[in-house]
């Protein structure tokens, strides 16, 4: 998940390519949704074996309400830090 500030802009998306895929929201190379509400903070992840898993975790996490989210966040991330590096 990729925020633009703590308890901000949310954004949830699935990739095989986790490095680059940030890098694209960082630096807004793909314009939408991320580049226009300043979403480029990656503050919660979770890997799994295949995509397929991959998207439905997605899905069902789309499905969920803002609150939810946030409580995933702060559990993994209590001061929401930018972990950008961590998957470098």
């Amino acid at each position: 998940m990729l925020a633009s500030e703590r308890n901000g802009t949310l954004y949830v998306g699935v990739t095989s390519d986790i490095a680059n895929r940030v890098w694209q929201h960082r630096d807004d190379v793909v314009k939408g949704f991320t580049s226009r509400y300043g979403v480029h903070k990656l503050v919660w992840f979770e890997f799994h074996e295949a995509i397929t898993e991959a998207i439905a975790r997605e899905k069902r996490l789309k499905k969920w309400n803002r609150d939810w989210k946030l409580r995933v966040i702060e559990k993994a991330n209590p001061l929401s830090k930018d972990l950008w590096e961590d998957i470098l």
